[in-house]
C-alpha cells in the first residue's frame, strides 16, 4: 500500500466553511439591525423619513393647526378626535345659524310681498281724547284755531252708565289696530299713547298726520248719544277753504277710506251704521272738526258705536268685540291703501 501525499480532508474543510459562517452571520444580523431601523417609523414621534420643511400634521391642508392651538395633546389619535370635534362645531354652527333665521324669520327684506301687503305705507292712529283730560279742564279749555272757527284744545270724551272712559276704548282699540297693522308691515303712528298730562290739542293731533306725510289718518272715537240712539258711523271732512285751510285736496280720498271702513266694520263687528244720522250710511260730513280740517292727508273719525246705549255699551266694553272693531278697521285701512 503507497503512503503518498493526500487531498485535505473533509473534517478540514469543515471548519474553514464553519469558521467562514460565523464571520458573516453577526454582519448579516447588523445589516438587518440597520435595515430594520431605517424602514419602521418611531412610534413615540413623527415618520423619520418626513421630508425637511413638509408638515408633520396629519392634516397639512389646514393652516394653523398646531399643538396648543387646537387644544390636543399632540398625540395623533389626539389630534384627530380634537379635528373631528372641529367639523361637528362647523357643522352644528352652520345648522345652529340657519335655525336661528328660521325663528328670527330672517330680514324683512327676505320676506315676500304678499306677507307685508302695506310695506312701505304710513298711518297715523288718533285715540281720541286722553284719560286723563278730565284733571286739566283748564288746559283743554284752551281755544285753539281750526281754520273755519276756534275750538278749545279737547274734551274729557264719554263714557258708558258703569264708568268705562271713552279716553280708555279709544286707547285700547288703537293699541290693537296698531298690532294688526304693522303685522302687515305699514308704519303707524300714534299722536299720543296716554304718556301726556292732557291732550294733545286737536290742532297737534292733525299736524301729526301731516309731519308723517301719512297714506292715511284714523281718529278713534265712541259717541255719547241718547239711549236707543245705536250703531257706528264715519266722519269725513267737508270742503273747507279759508282761515289758512283747504281740505279739497283731501276730500275724495278721505271719502273713499271712509267707504271702505264702513264696509269692512260691518263685516267684522256685525254692527250696523248709525240709526239715528246720515240716513243710515254710516257716513257723515262735517266741517267743524279741528282733526279733518287742518288735516292735509286723507282723514275720517270713526265712532265706533253709542256708549250711553246699553246694547251698544255692552259690545264696547267686551275686549272680544273690541277686537273684531280692530280688525274691522285695519282691514278697510288696507283696502284703502291697496287702491
Amino acid at each position: 500500500m503507497s503512503y503518498g501525499s493526500f487531498p485535505p480532508t473533509p473534517r478540514r474543510l469543515g471548519g474553514t466553511l464553519v469558521i467562514v459562517l460565523a464571520a458573516l452571520v453577526p454582519l448579516c444580523f447588523a445589516g438587518w439591525l440597520v435595515w430594520r431601523s431605517v424602514d419602521e417609523p418611531d412610534p413615540d414621534g413623527p415618520t423619520r423619513l418626513t421630508p425637511p420643511g413638509a408638515s408633520a400634521s396629519a392634516h397639512p391642508g389646514r393652516a394653523g393647526d398646531t399643538d396648543g392651538e387646537n387644544g390636543s395633546s399632540g398625540k395623533p389619535g389626539d389630534r384627530d378626535r380634537a379635528d373631528a370635534g372641529d367639523g361637528d362645531a362647523a357643522k352644528s354652527g352652520g345648522a345652529g345659524g340657519k335655525k336661528d333665521d328660521e325663528k328670527t324669520g330672517g330680514s324683512s327684506a327676505d320676506k315676500p310681498s304678499e306677507d307685508k301687503p302695506l310695506k312701505g305705507k304710513v298711518v297715523v292712529i288718533d285715540p281720541g281724547h286722553n284719560p286723563r283730560n278730565h284733571d286739566h279742564s283748564a288746559e283743554i279749555a284752551r281755544l285753539v284755531d281750526i281754520g273755519s272757527t276756534r275750538k278749545g284744545c279737547d274734551t274729557t270724551g264719554t263714557s258708558t252708565d258703569a264708568g268705562y272712559a271713552e279716553a280708555t276704548f279709544t286707547l285700547d282699540v288703537a293699541h290693537r289696530v296698531r298690532t294688526l297693522l304693522e303685522a302687515r308691515g305699514a308704519t303707524v303712528k300714534f299722536t299720543h299713547d296716554g304718556d301726556r298730562p292732557f291732550g294733545p290739542c286737536i290742532d297737534e293731533r292733525a299736524e301729526v298726520g301731516n309731519r308723517a306725510k301719512a297714506d292715511a289718518a284714523l281718529s278713534v272715537h265712541a259717541d255719547g248719544a241718547p239711549v236707543g240712539d245705536r250703531g257706528f258711523h264715519v266722519i269725513l271732512p267737508a270742503v273747507v277753504r279759508g282761515g289758512g285751510v283747504d281740505t279739497s285736496a283731501i276730500s275724495a280720498p278721505s271719502r273713499r277710506l271712509g267707504g271702505d271702513l264702513v264696509s269692512q266694520f260691518t263685516k267684522e263687528t256685525g254692527s250696523k251704521p248709525a240709526n239715528y244720522l246720515a240716513g243710515g250710511t254710516g257716513l257723515d260730513v262735517r266741517g267743524d272738526l279741528g282733526g279733518l280740517n287742518l288735516s292735509t292727508v286723507p282723514k275720517v273719525f270713526i265712532e265706533c258705536g253709542n256708549m250711553r246705549d246699553p246694547r251698544d255699551a255692552a259690545q264696547l266694553t267686551s275686549a272680544a268685540w273690541r277686537q273684531h272693531a280692530a280688525q274691522g278697521m285695519s282691514n278697510g285701512l288696507e283696502s284703502f291703501l291697496k287702491r
